[in-house]
């Protein structure tokens, strides 16, 4: 009986069927897949394809990479008790209905710990790499004010000053810049890497609309919306 198989090859590190299963299973946690319904096995290889490379390159690049502390983890499983919308439906926040939703979905309280852990050094790298030195004009500022924040509210509707909302769009610029940064060097990755799919049933790309780079947050929400940036 063939229990696992190796399904993907990224610079002989194999990928196995058994970590598609998995990570099937962990995009529950992920919340920014709201509303592109579930993933299947073809864009989780994607995921892990790209995440694999990530990986790789950090050890490469910053092989003192510090792992996330305690507290951090902590801190993103409350998140995720308490704000996706499948742990609030099952009472998540309680350790009764937190223990109830990992059984539904074949998950166990070490595997969601070492998945947030590198998803948290996944953001980390990215933040370190891409973010610093990235700077902000003020005209830049204002013309998402004008021609993207205002056209959102309805006529008569009270719109928050310039002043109170600049920190908020500043956010939002800044995120959108490194995602274009962190887009172009994973594809660049991809290109110089040795990346073989060895199961012909996932060998078609996805979309990049529907297969979001790993470890990239989802866009802020609006300045207006009265979330705040994490």
């Amino acid at each position: 009986m063939v229990l696992d198989r190796i399904v993907a090859v990224v610079n002989n590190h194999a990928v196995l069927s058994s970590d598609i299963d998995d990570e099937i299973r962990l995009s529950v946690l992920d919340p920014g897949r709201g509303g592109l319904g579930v993933l299947t096995p073809r864009l989780a290889l994607e995921q892990l394809i790209s995440r694999s490379l990530i990986q790789q390159q950090i050890r490469q690049e910053d092989a003192q990479a510090s792992e996330p502390s305690q507290a951090e983890v902590e801190a993103r499983l409350k998140e995720i008790r308490t704000e996706i919308p499948a742990c609030v439906r099952q009472n998540c926040a309680s350790n009764a209905g937190w223990k109830t939703f990992l059984t539904a979905h074949g998950l166990t309280p070490e595997r969601v710990d070492s998945y947030l852990r590198y998803r948290l050094e996944i953001l980390s790298f990215i933040e370190r790499r891409f973010r610093l030195g990235i700077n902000i004009q003020p005209q830049e500022i204002q013309t998402y004010y004008h021609d993207t924040l205002l056209p959102q509210y309805a006529k008569g509707e009270a719109v928050p000053p310039l002043e109170t909302v600049s920190p908020r769009i500043q956010e939002i610029l800044l995120q959108q810049k490194v995602n274009v940064l962190f887009d172009d060097w994973l594809g660049n990755l991809r290109k110089q890497g040795d990346v073989e799919v060895l199961d012909p049933a996932l060998e078609t790309a996805p979309s990049p609309e529907t297969a979001p780079s790993p470890g990239t947050a989802p866009p802020p929400p609006s300045p207006g919306s009265g979330e705040t940036s994490r």
